[in-house]
């Protein structure tokens, strides 16, 4: 028999989710960077050093939970996303190192959200020793470091519809919650031993002080199966600077450009949710395939998610490699003017929890699996140069000086209005945000020459 989760039914448990769309920001700090494939104790130096000083609100970092060791290719970036335990030993580091990192952002009001991977486990065809020393038997479904054993997974015919065990139709939303993804193990969230192995490890990160997640995977998982493990999480720490009763930030990833059986508004009661046609239709614009005049409603008037439901970014870990949502015309640090425009724009703009990247460089022929900058699979430290860029093969974007000068931008106009838009008919536009801000953005071939109202106090 195949199984079905009804939403709706879990009423009595939503009293306990509300405070799943506030990500806790310190006053005025309303972004996050994705520190993508950071050592933790990179990330604390940064909290410290940068992101504090400059006005970042939040850092996302790459999955904390022991991973398969992939060979070939050799060591690559999607390792991370093959959980065998819940372990904290990975290449970003310990758990002790962990904990300090999240310790030490906090004190420098920079929160941390961790990217967690519970909708499976790694490849189906793959054992061995993990990160942190533990032994996995993907064939066999045996993850002693959980423990997890075979009736943990969903399965065929009692789960998954398919021989194959695989999503062959992302219209049938049975397949897509129930059957595996790209061959990886999928957990049986419908069992009360598997959420509560996962609220287990989500409550020990939010005991360290993160404090929220970005939930991978999530289109892949009932939200009724969602909406019992969230509740059951633990209340941030006070200690943290954390207000009384507040719960874990949630931003979720569910790639919705339409055409498929899932939406992401089904996850809106859980909390907020990544609008992929966000940095899709940007980056379609500010390539020239339409003209940014028609901005001037942009969000809710291009049939994107409600503001206060809109988790966004120019482009992300997946779709910055050329898969995932958004195709060919996603802007990256490897078109920088258009890019540095764009993310001008999104930060400048009302709309959504906003997120800026931060890379590392690769081949392009080697995009989809090379990993960060090591050292025999070792990463290497964050390189920074006395102009404040990165070095070492790290991109860091949000080291930028547009980049980083646009975040106190957003943060200065917080809670004001978007007023007084110009444009000229076709690729200059400019707005203000209140009395506090104005922006100017000239994608033409030629100058922008106009008197504009700015909406700020008169200067000296």
């Amino acid at each position: 028999m195949w199984i079905v989760k009804i939403f709706g039914a879990i009423s009595l448990l939503q009293g306990s989710v509300w405070g799943q769309w506030n990500p806790y920001f310190a006053p005025g700090r309303p972004t996050v960077v994705h520190l993508f494939e950071w050592k933790w104790r990179d990330v604390a130096r940064e909290c410290e050093t940068f992101l504090g000083p400059y006005g970042y609100g939040g850092v996302q970092v790459s999955p904390p939970n022991e991973n398969a060791i992939i060979m070939d290719p050799f060591h690559p970036w999607w390792e991370r996303y093959q959980p065998v335990s819940y372990k904290l030993e990975t290449r970003s580091g310990t758990e002790l190192e962990f904990a300090d990192m999240v310790l030490r952002c906090n004190a420098a009001t920079v929160r941390i959200y961790v990217d967690a991977v519970i909708n499976h486990m790694n490849y189906n065809y793959l054992s061995g020793i993990v990160t942190g020393g533990s032994f996995y038997d993907g064939p066999n479904t045996q993850y002693p470091g959980v423990p997890y054993g075979p009736l943990d997974f969903n399965r065929y015919p009692n789960e998954c519809p398919n021989p194959s065990e695989q999503i062959n139709d992302y219209n049938n939303p049975i397949e897509t919650r129930n059957c595996e993804l790209g061959t990886l193990r999928d957990l049986k969230l419908g069992t009360a031993y598997v959420r509560q192995m996962i609220i287990d490890y989500l409550n020990k990160l939010v005991g360290y002080g993160v404090a929220g997640f970005r939930i991978d995977a999530s289109k892949h998982m009932w939200p009724a199966d969602m909406t019992i493990i969230l509740a059951q999480l633990r209340t941030l720490p006070t200690d943290h600077d954390f207000p009384i009763g507040a719960k874990p930030f949630v931003y979720q990833e569910v790639i919705d450009l339409g055409g498929e059986g899932i939406k992401g508004d089904e996850y809106f009661g859980l909390g907020r949710v990544t609008e992929f046609k966000y940095g899709k239709h940007l980056g379609e614009l500010f390539r020239g395939y339409d003209q940014l005049k028609w901005l001037v409603n942009w969000g809710e008037g291009w049939e994107m998610y409600p503001d206060g439901n809109a988790f966004v970014f120019i482009d992300n870990h997946d779709n910055q490699r050329g898969h995932g949502a958004g195709g060919e015309n996603i802007l990256t640090y490897r078109v920088s003017r258009l890019y540095k425009m764009a993310v001008g724009f999104m930060l400048a703009h009302p709309y959504g929890i906003t997120r800026v990247m931060s890379s590392y460089d690769w081949e392009p022929y080697e995009a989809d699996w090379i990993g960060p900058p090591n050292t025999n699979g070792a990463i290497d430290d964050v390189i920074v140069n006395p102009d404040l860029t990165c070095g070492g093969g790290w991109v860091c974007e949000h080291r930028w000086r547009q980049i980083y000068n646009m975040v106190r931008f957003r943060n200065t106009v917080a809670g004001t209005t978007l007023n007084n838009w110009w444009d000229n008919g076709n690729n200059q536009i400019a707005f203000c945000r209140g009395n506090m801000g104005f922006i100017a953005i000239n994608n033409d071939d030629h100058p922008l020459v106009e008197v504009l109202q700015t909406g700020l106090p008169a200067g000296e």
